[in-house]
């Protein structure tokens, strides 16, 4: 007679464990194909449940194909149900939680999510959901809530020089859809895309995958070096970070804007702006859009990733109106639309002047931030260190004169609990920036930074001649 422990002060039910143990032991094939099972009523005594509980069990086991009946004869395990299970890996978790904790992690990108405005937005939370109609929790338009898309044409006209129409805007899950949504827009095999050289390798990616070809174009002082736009190609558009460069930091000037203007004019291609992390200008007013001079040849990408929180997945991009339908059906196929609710909340953050506020005082403690890691980092280094980008964003870069940071100085780096990124590893054509670290600072306290650049200073004191140095 089949044995089958079970539980009588279980919360779960006994048809339940009855099932669930004889499942595992035919997955696991301890009870073997064709081996007969005992009757119903014989198992109901045996294990002094009703007839009833052990009914329900088997029926459910021959509905999932374990178990199959004869008439007559009884039942029998079915063929094709066990399963070879395969060993799991053991992870040290404890370990590795304690190694997180004890890295000062610079990377770039992150805001300082403690800071996150969460009475704010719970009160607009609460008072968005009291407020929405029924229809509001029903499936919504591809392109977005028009109150949000109503508020964010405003919005980025006054703060940004963007010149468009609600209808023009696409709400997106981050600006990482709104890139996906762009390439599958566009691109196609054997398509050329112009693209800044440092440029984020997710992006390149995101591209690539398409099977488009990336035609890269080195970014100088003054960002993407216009003269080097190709005269023999034309392609399907040109990618840009022309306020903020990511990762050198440069800013795109008037002449260089009204060269790409052109350019792209003549090649009837696109530009597509991705305003990465211009609100935080630290010297003079935010730049304005490239968007605001061409909004016929110019697609602009936004997100509230870095000015809020990565974890609200909003983001925008705005198209010229010969594009409007095939995005708009493009993100329907996506993931139809992006959460209704949350943009309503966006809304009303954005329209009672909460936005404003936040971004004001987020720009006084990452200037000060920024100042902090500048400071410090001059006072170990200031004779063989340049800065580059510092003026806008959560990251400066620093160039070193006589070091070329190799895998095996990282890993230098890592041994004293500090954490920094190659600019490099970023780039499409290799060996220009190897001197060259992304340092961000967002997300670290002043504390933080202080520790952390003594840590590299400790890295990279002493001689350094058989890992990197020039």
């Amino acid at each position: 007679m089949l044995w089958i422990p079970i539980d009588r002060d279980s919360n779960v039910s006994l048809m339940k464990q009855i099932y669930q143990y004889v499942r595992d032991q035919i997955l696991c094939g301890a009870l073997q194909v064709g081996e007969k099972l005992p009757s119903t009523r014989g198992l109901a005594n045996h294990l002094g449940v009703s007839r009833n509980t052990i009914l329900d069990a088997y029926e459910q086991l021959i509905a999932e194909g374990f178990l199959i009946t004869s008439k007559g004869a009884g039942t029998f395990i079915a063929e094709g149900t066990f399963l070879e299970r395969r060993q799991k890996q053991e992870i040290n978790l404890t370990k590795q939680s304690k190694q997180d904790t004890d890295v000062i992690d610079f990377r770039s990108g992150i805001p300082d999510l403690t800071l996150f405005p969460r009475k704010d937005w719970a009160k607009l939370s609460q008072e968005t959901w009291n407020d929405a109609e029924a229809l509001t929790f029903g499936y919504d338009q591809p392109e977005g809530r028009l109150e949000l898309r109503e508020v964010l044409s405003s919005y980025l006209f006054k703060t940004r020089g963007v010149s468009c129409r609600p209808e023009q805007i696409i709400i997106t899950s981050g600006a990482t859809q709104a890139l996906t949504l762009i390439a599958k827009l566009l691109l196609s095999p054997d398509d050329h895309v112009v693209i800044e050289d440092p440029i984020t390798t997710d992006i390149q990616t995101i591209f690539q995958t398409t099977g488009a070809s990336l035609y890269p174009i080195h970014v100088d002082e003054k960002g993407i070096n216009t003269a080097l736009l190709p005269k023999h190609l034309r392609p399907e558009f040109v990618f840009i970070t022309p306020s903020h460069q990511f990762p050198l930091g440069s800013t795109l000037p008037i002449q260089r804007r009204i060269e790409l203007i052109e350019y792209v004019r003549q090649k009837n291609s696109y530009i597509v702006e991705d305003d990465y992390d211009s609100e935080f200008r630290f010297e003079g007013l935010p730049i304005s859009s490239l968007q605001g001079l061409e909004e016929e040849r110019v697609i602009y990408i936004g997100s509230f990733s870095k000015i809020l929180s990565p974890a609200l997945r909003i983001g925008y991009v705005i198209l010229p109106y010969d594009l409007i339908d095939h995005g708009r059906e493009l993100k329907w196929f996506s993931d139809l639309h992006t959460p209704s609710i949350d943009q309503l909340v966006l809304a009303r953050f954005i329209e009672g002047g909460y936005l404003e506020r936040h971004i004001l005082k987020m720009k006084k403690l990452y200037k000060r931030r920024r100042d902090v890691l500048m400071e410090e980092l001059n006072k170990y280094f200031s004779e063989e260190i340049t800065f580059l980008g510092y003026t806008t964003g959560l990251h400066l870069v620093v160039e070193w004169k006589d070091i070329t940071f190799s895998e095996q100085i990282l890993k230098r780096l890592e041994e004293h609990h500090v954490k920094m990124y190659l600019v490099e590893d970023h780039s499409i054509i290799k060996g220009k920036h190897c001197n060259r670290l992304i340092i961000g600072y967002g997300h670290l306290h002043s504390e933080t930074i202080i520790e952390g650049v003594k840590r590299l200073k400790d890295a990279l004191d002493g001689n350094l001649s058989d890992v990197g140095r020039i």
